[in-house]
C-alpha cells in the first residue's frame, strides 16, 4: 500500500476540471508520479476504410490502453470501404462492444458524431459517399445567399417577375455605385412584380437577394432546428443503445470541422431577416448590398450588424444546439471549427471566440499542412476564459507526418502554455495499413511505441494539474478584433472562402499574440467585445473581468490593429485609459463606429483624445509597425507578472491560480519550445514561502531554491529543448 503525499489540496472539478460539479479532490505527489486513467489522453480511433470486427475491436482497444497508456478512445468510422454499415444493426452491435470493454478497463470515450468529417452529412465526405442527412431531411441542409444584378439607367424604369425564384426572396435593393447610397426596394412589390423607376442621376442598379439551397449534403448549421434533427439521427442513436453508459463511460460529445465556407463563403439562413428584426427593430433590406458592396460612411456599423447576427447564428445554430443536447444528457461538449488560424473569421468560423462560448469545453484543432494553429491558440483559451469555461481541448497531430517525437512534445509544450489543458492525439489507425493521415499512434509503429506511454503519461500528468477550476493570471488584455474584421469583409472576396475571402487591412493580432507570448515572455487574455461590455469593470488601475471562477485583472489594454470598435468598447477604453491602464494601438487607430447610428467620429474623437494625453491619464501609446522592440518599449513600466531576467529567448509560460483549502496555490507551467536549451533567472510576482518543481516528464517532485526580494520570488531555472517544469508557489 502506498501512502500518498498530499502537497496542496485543491478543489477540482470531478469530471477532470471540463466544467461539472465541484468536488475537494486533494494534489498529491504519487497521483501526479502516475496519474488516474481519467486524466490519460483519448485518441481519436479511426475505424478505416476496412471491415471492422469484434476481435479486432476488443484486441485493438485493450491494447491502446495497455501497451500505449491512452485513456480510452473516440471512435471515427472512415473511409469509403468501411464496414459494417454505419449507424447499422451490426454496426451497434460491434460499438456497444467497444463501450463495454472501455468500461471494464476504466478507461472514457468520446462520442465522435459523424461518419468521415465534417460532421452533419452522416456519411458524405471522407466516408461512402451517401448523403444520409440528406435523404433523411431535405431542406434541412446548407443554404446560401445569392445576388442578382440588374443595371438600371437614370429615369429607366425596371420590372422584374420574382415569383420565378428558385429559394426565398431576402431582399430587393438599388443600389447607386456613385453615391454609394443603397435602399429597399420592398415597398415597388406587388403580386411579385417589382416595379421601379430609377432616379435621374447616379448609376444604379436593382440587386435581387435569394436564399437558396447549396447543394452541399450537410445540415444547415444556421439552423436549430435542423442541428436537432441531425442529433435525433447520429447521438440518440448511441444513447438509445447505451445511454446508463453517459457520464461514466461516454464522457463527452466531439464534432468536427464545421465551418461557413463552404456555400461559397455565402451560408445563410432563411431566418436571416425574422431574427435581424427581433434583434435591431428594423428590417435588413436595405443593409445587404453592404455585404458586397461600400455604402458609404455607414458601411462598418451596418456590416457589423449584419455579420455579428450572421455569426450568432451560427455560433447559436449547430454549436450551441449540440452543447445544449450534451449537457442536458450528463456529458460536455468539445470539438473544433475548420481552418480556425484564418485571420479573417467571418466566413469561415464567424466569430471564434463567440463559437467557444456555446461549447462546454471549447476546441481547436492543431493540423499539418502549412497550418499555424498556434496563432490562435489563445483565441480559444480565451473564450473558454472570458466565459469562465475549465477546459480547452487541441486535436493534435493529424496530417504532419511521421514527426520526431521530441516535436510531438514541443507542440504539447506550446499547447498548454497557452491554455490547453486536454490534447487529442490524431490517430489510432485500425487499419495500420490504410493510414491517410499520418502519424498511426500506437504500439504498431516502432517510430512511437517505445515513447507512447512515456508520452501521454506525460500529458496526463498536465492535465492531472492543469484542467483544475482556477482563475487565469495575465497583466495584458487584448481586444479581440472581430468588429474590424466584420467591417472590413465582403462577400466573393479575391482570397477565397477557404481562405477567409479578404485579408482585413491592419490585422496583426496573429503576429503581437505570437510577439507577447513567444519573443517577450508576456501572456495575455483576449477578451471578447461582448465581455469587455457585460463583464468587465475598471478601477484601481485595472481593468477587471468579472467571473464567479476565472476573474482577471489588467493593467495594460492592447487593441490589435483595430480600427472599428462599437460605442460601448471605446467608453471601457477610455473609462481604464482614465484609471491609469496602459492603453496601447498597434498598426492603426480606432475611428469607425460598429454601431449604427453612432458617426464615425465620435470614435476617433475617443481615440485622438487618449493620444494626446488630455482630459486625464497619460497619453495613450501608438505603434504603427508592432515588432518585439516596440511592444517591449510600450510595455517598459508595467508590472509583469512573471519576468525572464537573463536576456534571450524567454519562456513560455502559463499561471493559474487555484482554490485550496487553505486558501490559494499559485501554478505556473513554464516550458521551452526554442530549439536550443535554455536557462533563466524568473522573478514571480509575490513572497512565496512554499515553492515546489513538478517534473511532467519524470514525475518527480522537488523543492526549489529561491530568494526573495521587493516583494517578488526569484529562482534560476534551465530547461532542454522541448522540456517544462510546473511550479507550485504558496
Amino acid at each position: 500500500m502506498h501512502t500518498l503525499v498530499y502537497i496542496f489540496p485543491f478543489f477540482c472539478f470531478t469530471a477532470c476540471g471540463d466544467g461539472w460539479g465541484v468536488a475537494a479532490v486533494p494534489f498529491a505527489v504519487e497521483e501526479f508520479r502516475d496519474p488516474p486513467v481519467k486524466f490519460r489522453p483519448v485518441p481519436l480511433w479511426f475505424w478505416n476504410d476496412t471491415e471492422v470486427d469484434l476481435e479486432g475491436v476488443a484486441y485493438q482497444l485493450r491494447s491502446m490502453v495497455e501497451k500505449d497508456g491512452y485513456g480510452g478512445c473516440a471512435i471515427l468510422p472512415f473511409g469509403r470501404n468501411f464496414k459494417p454499415d454505419y449507424l447499422g444493426e451490426e454496426y451497434m452491435r460491434i460499438y456497444t462492444r467497444a463501450v463495454e470493454i472501455a468500461d471494464s478497463l476504466g478507461v472514457q470515450m468520446s462520442l465522435y458524431d459523424e461518419y468521415g468529417f465534417p460532421s452533419g452529412s452522416m456519411g458524405f465526405s471522407n466516408a461512402d459517399g451517401i448523403p444520409r442527412f440528406k435523404i433523411a431531411h431535405p431542406g434541412k441542409t446548407i443554404k446560401r445567399l445569392d445576388k442578382r444584378e440588374i443595371p438600371v439607367g437614370c429615369g429607366k424604369t425596371v420590372e422584374l417577375d420574382l415569383t420565378t425564384l428558385s429559394g426565398k426572396l431576402m431582399a430587393v435593393a438599388a443600389y447607386d455605385t456613385a453615391s454609394r447610397r443603397a435602399e429597399s426596394l420592398r415597398h415597388f412589390i406587388n403580386d411579385g412584380k417589382l416595379v421601379w423607376t430609377a432616379p435621374g442621376e447616379g448609376n444604379w442598379k436593382v440587386m435581387v437577394f435569394e436564399c437558396v439551397e447549396d447543394g452541399k449534403p450537410r445540415v444547415d448549421y444556421l439552423d436549430p432546428e435542423a442541428a436537432r434533427l441531425f442529433i435525433q439521427d447520429t447521438h440518440e442513436k448511441y444513447y438509445s443503445a447505451f445511454g446508463e453508459k453517459f457520464a461514466s463511460v461516454i464522457t463527452s460529445t466531439f464534432f468536427d470541422e464545421p465551418t461557413m465556407y463552404y456555400a461559397q463563403g455565402r451560408m445563410w439562413t432563411e431566418r436571416f431577416n425574422d431574427e435581424f428584426k427581433a434583434r435591431y427593430g428594423m428590417e435588413p433590406d436595405a443593409f445587404y448590398p453592404a455585404l458586397w458592396y461600400d455604402v458609404g460612411a455607414r458601411t462598418a456599423a451596418v456590416r457589423n450588424m449584419m455579420y455579428g447576427l450572421h455569426s450568432a447564428l451560427y455560433a447559436e445554430g449547430f454549436i450551441k444546439t449540440v452543447a445544449d443536447w450534451a449537457e442536458s444528457h450528463g456529458i460536455p461538449s468539445t470539438g473544433h471549427q475548420d481552418q480556425e488560424e484564418v485571420a479573417n473569421t467571418t466566413c469561415v468560423s464567424g466569430d471564434l471566440m463567440l463559437d467557444g462560448k456555446y461549447m462546454t469545453v471549447p476546441g481547436i484543432d492543431k493540423i499539418g499542412g502549412d497550418r499555424p494553429a498556434e496563432l490562435v491558440y489563445k483565441v480559444v483559451s480565451s473564450s473558454a476564459n472570458n466565459w469562465d469555461k475549465t477546459g480547452v481541448m487541441s486535436e493534435t497531430f493529424g496530417a504532419m507526418g511521421n514527426i520526431p517525437v521530441e516535436e510531438m512534445y514541443r507542440i504539447a509544450i506550446e499547447q498548454y502554455t497557452k491554455g490547453i489543458t486536454n490534447l487529442i492525439p490524431h490517430a489510432v489507425w485500425y487499419d495500420d495499413s490504410k493510414v491517410t493521415f499520418p502519424p498511426e499512434l500506437s504500439w504498431r509503429n516502432p517510430l512511437y511505441n517505445r515513447e507512447l506511454p512515456s508520452f501521454n503519461t506525460f500529458l496526463a500528468r498536465l492535465r492531472y494539474v492543469l484542467a483544475r477550476p482556477g482563475r487565469h493570471v495575465a497583466d495584458i488584455a487584448m481586444l479581440y478584433p472581430v468588429q474590424t474584421q466584420y467591417a472590413g469583409h465582403r462577400m466573393d472576396g479575391e482570397l477565397g472562402p477557404v481562405r477567409g475571402g479578404v485579408a482585413v487591412d491592419g490585422t496583426d493580432y496573429p503576429e503581437v499574440s505570437r510577439i507577447l507570448t513567444d519573443e517577450l515572455g508576456r501572456d495575455f487574455t483576449y477578451i471578447h467585445p461582448e465581455v469587455l461590455d457585460d463583464r468587465c469593470s475598471v478601477s484601481g488601475g485595472r481593468l477587471r473581468m468579472a467571473n464567479r471562477i476565472n476573474w482577471e485583472q489588467f493593467s495594460v489594454l492592447v487593441l490589435p490593429g483595430v480600427k472599428t470598435m462599437s460605442l460601448g468598447n471605446m467608453k471601457k477604453v477610455m473609462r481604464a485609459w482614465k484609471n491609469g491602464v496602459r492603453i496601447v494601438f498597434t498598426t492603426q487607430i480606432p475611428c469607425q463606429s460598429a454601431d449604427y447610428g453612432v458617426d464615425d467620429s465620435v470614435i476617433a474623437e475617443m481615440s485622438r483624445r487618449m493620444l494626446s494625453g488630455t482630459h486625464g491619464g497619460r497619453s495613450a501609446v501608438f505603434i504603427a509597425e508592432p515588432d518585439p522592440s516596440s511592444l517591449a518599449a510600450a510595455l517598459d513600466g508595467t508590472d509583469a507578472d512573471v519576468e525572464f531576467l537573463s536576456g534571450g529567448q524567454p519562456f513560455n509560460y502559463l499561471h493559474k491560480v487555484m482554490a485550496t483549502e487553505e486558501g490559494e496555490t499559485d501554478v505556473y507551467f513554464i516550458g521551452n519550445i526554442d530549439s536550443e536549451a535554455r536557462s533563466q533567472e524568473i522573478s514571480l510576482r509575490g513572497e512565496y514561502d512554499d515553492v515546489r518543481i513538478l517534473n511532467p516528464h519524470t514525475g518527480t517532485c522537488t523543492s526549489a531554491s529561491t530568494r526573495i526580494s521587493g516583494g517578488r520570488t526569484f529562482l534560476l531555472l534551465g530547461l532542454a529543448p522541448a522540456r517544462s517544469v510546473l511550479i507550485l508557489a504558496r
